[in-house]
């Protein structure tokens, strides 16, 4: 990775300054701006930086009584590249590139604490056994104009005036802003994003695009992290803003981001896949580990205050534990089709997620099935919104204390993982518990 790295930077000769990006827990990008005459040493040596920064609350604050602060001295950890290697930021033209990182300890083992080690762990379970998770992304967001009191949709740069209907799947909603996206699109391209279809969604000004599913999970939740930072800076440059949050408006659609997965075998069949319609067992004992560990990984899925405004009952956000054939309604879907691409699509997680835990969530779950050659309960009929369905958690309280406590959890990721998330939670629900919608709107618009 030196080698090419370098050779990147001999490639691309515009490049005047570089980001050094690591992930904290709730996906916030967090790092140092640096000359160019900085990213050698970088690259071959990486860099460094209290291992606190990567357990921050919303607010980019210290969690208290973490042991990661006073306790241990706040002591310095080793920033090294990905293999991704640098990757350009065309939202701030074409000198800025990012370079992402991911935390070790001094001894050189992995901080535990960092949500792409997290996502890793799983996927070197998978390995171990022969398997490759195929992933894909459906990203959910909403342009917003936020230059007043209040969001509201921004003004169509085609009529100067604001769109006032949702126009589900509205080809005249897409195209209202299209310089935004042909911009959005080139931009994908040059960071090798694999952005798909776009669509107009439920809600004023909400769209959705598709990332295209691919064999390295790893590499799925980069992109959709980076598809992240891309949309709100895109935005941004087009004079308006751009936001993930899980339910921007109380009275319009929410968003989510909805993970499509398959496994290969080391021949690379899809184990999913038995010629028929209902798919192979194994596709049952990995969604019966989903279904098991929904509701305790809830706080995964809806990490935020405003997540729960998301989670409510016939708002095309399921809360009901279960699953489905073809049916948008239930928790766990099997879309139809083919039976080669016979795969399962998660529905729970919100758009504010950060993709590396909610990744490694929905496969470690999934491979707990698997291992433990799980049964699912029999799949649902008709609108699960309808049925008596035990539920995810139904608030941010009780989120995080059956994230904390479950065993189910503990399989998925490490204590200190657990117990850093759980100390952030915390500070952040005594800390949101006194401001009003607003205000919460205002911090989360352009962090989740």
């Amino acid at each position: 990775m030196p080698g090419a790295s370098a050779q990147w930077l001999t490639d691309n000769p515009q490049i005047h300054s570089v980001r050094t990006l690591a992930c904290d827990l709730n996906g916030i990008a967090r790092g140092k701006r640096l000359p160019l005459s900085s990213a050698g040493k970088i690259v071959q040596s990486g860099a460094r930086m209290p291992v606190s920064a990567l357990n921050l609350d919303i607010w980019g604050e210290d969690i208290e009584d973490s042991p990661l602060v006073f306790e241990s001295g706040d002591a310095d950890a080793a920033l090294l590249p990905t293999e991704r290697g640098f990757v350009p930021m065309p939202w701030l033209g074409d000198g800025a590139a990012l370079l992402p990182m991911w935390m070790y300890h001094e001894d050189g083992s992995a901080f535990d604490g960092d949500p792409r080690h997290a996502l890793n762990a799983v996927v070197q379970r998978y390995r171990a056994q022969g398997l490759t998770p195929v992933v894909a992304m459906e990203m959910e967001f909403y342009l917003v104009d936020d230059s007043g009191d209040s969001l509201q949709a921004p003004l169509c740069p085609r009529t100067g005036k604001r769109r006032t209907t949702t126009d589900i799947l509205s080809v005249d909603a897409l195209d209202a802003y299209d310089a935004f996206f042909t911009d959005l699109y080139d931009a994908c391209a040059v960071m090798e994003i694999p952005a798909d279809a776009a669509i107009s969604e439920g809600g004023q000004g909400q769209f959705e695009i598709n990332l295209l599913h691919q064999n390295d999970p790893l590499r799925a939740a980069d992109d959709a992290w980076f598809f992240k930072l891309l949309v709100r800076g895109m935005a941004r440059k087009h004079g308006f803003a751009a936001t993930f949050m899980a339910k921007p408006y109380g009275d319009q659609a929410g968003s989510g981001m909805h993970t499509h997965f398959s496994v290969l075998d080391d021949q690379g069949r899809n184990i999913f896949d038995d010629g028929s319609d209902q798919g192979s067992d194994r596709l049952g004992h990995a969604v019966a580990g989903c279904v098991a560990a929904l509701a305790d990984s809830t706080l995964i899925y809806a990490p935020h205050a405003n997540s729960f405004a998301r989670m409510v009952p016939g708002a095309h956000a399921p809360t009901g534990v279960c699953w489905a054939y073809e049916n948008r309604t239930s928790a766990i879907r099997i879309p139809g089709g083919a039976p080669a691409a016979r795969r399962i699509e998660h529905r729970v997680a919100g758009g504010d997620v950060n993709p590396y835990l909610s990744l490694a969530a929905i496969l470690g779950a999934a491979l707990n099935g698997l291992d433990d050659r799980a049964q699912p309960p029999d799949p649902i009929q008709g609108n699960a919104y309808d049925l008596d369905l035990p539920q995810v958690a139904t608030d941010w309280d009780s989120a995080i204390a059956r994230f904390d406590t479950s065993p189910l959890v503990a399989r998925i990721f490490t204590p200190e993982l657990i117990r850093n998330l759980t100390l952030t939670k915390r500070q952040e629900l005594r800390k949101m518990a006194s401001l009003e919608a607003q205000a919460q709107t205002q911090i989360y618009l352009e962090t989740v």
